[in-house]
């Protein structure tokens, strides 16, 4: 009966050569960057790994070894990456996720979007939210993953990732994206290649005109109130190719480009993905 052999990674880790010494490696996972709250993090995984795990979620990593995770804007203070490896090592990183610097805003906008009341507001998006969901679940081949993004439209920064929003008084949950003060009616792009997998033919209730592209590896980006969409679903768009025009569709107090991004489940700060 074989036992597995567990190393911890703090600080320094051994991992062994096929001699059975050890090698020491601060990093076995090659990470591309501190871990902190509403981030994305690339990395390798150790050789001959062949179930990688963050917490209890399953990572999938590319045939070069190659792997994405994301830390949720709430994602706990410590997180452990797991990699079982077909020599029965198991080498599990602790990652001390720094905490996020999020502000209060003050948004003059009704709460419940486009919605009279209440009971509206929760007929309306039942369906939405199926829509939604199901388009976050997709998965496409796309390696738009890989790539350093662009921002969609270089605009001023109206509202920040991880905000705490109050709509007239009413508090609401935290702002999941990032805004982009944009004219109506001004073309935004494709941060990254991708897949359309959700055009929405009609506004939502919250985010108006509503566009998911899907980057490949659990990473999707969402484009909210947007007057217009360019492309529909089904669609490969590569970085740089229009996608639709800036409006003020569902829940907006005026013309911008909200962009929210998803790693799986885990909410991430857009910016922290683009490089200047």
């Amino acid at each position: 009966m074989k036992v597995s052999r567990r190393i911890f990674v703090s600080g320094l880790v051994g991992l062994p050569f096929a001699g059975g010494a050890f090698a020491q490696d601060s990093d076995p996972f090659h990470l591309n960057g501190p871990a902190r709250q509403g981030v994305v993090l690339r990395g390798t995984v150790p050789h001959d790994t062949m179930l990688l795990m963050l917490g209890d979620l399953r990572i999938d990593f590319a045939h070069d070894d190659r792997f994405i995770i994301g830390l949720d804007r709430d994602a706990p203070p410590e997180i452990i990456l797991r990699a079982d490896t077909r020599q029965d090592i198991i080498i599990e990183h602790r990652l001390t996720v720094a905490p996020g610097n999020w502000q209060i805003e003050q948004v003059d906008a009704p709460l419940l979007g486009g919605a009279a009341s209440s009971e509206e507001f929760q007929k309306l998006r039942a369906g939405e939210l199926e829509q939604i969901g199901a388009a976050r679940a997709a998965s496409s081949d796309s390696e738009g993953w890989r790539q350093d993004f662009i921002v969609p439209v270089k605009a001023r920064i109206s509202g920040r990732f991880g905000a705490q929003r109050i709509y007239r008084g009413t508090p609401a949950s935290y702002h999941n994206g990032v805004d982009l003060a944009g004219g109506r009616g001004t073309t935004y792009v494709a941060p990254a290649d991708g897949v359309v997998v959700l055009a929405a033919d009609h506004p939502f209730t919250l985010e108006g005109n509503l566009l998911i592209v899907d980057h490949g590896a659990g990473l999707n980006s969402a484009f909210l109130h947007s007057e217009s969409l360019l492309v529909k679903r089904g669609d490969k768009v590569r970085q740089g190719q229009p996608l639709g025009q800036i409006g003020a569709t569902g829940r907006a107090s005026g013309p911008h480009l909200h962009w929210a991004v998803k790693c799986w489940d885990a909410r991430i700060d857009p910016m922290t993905l683009v490089v200047a």
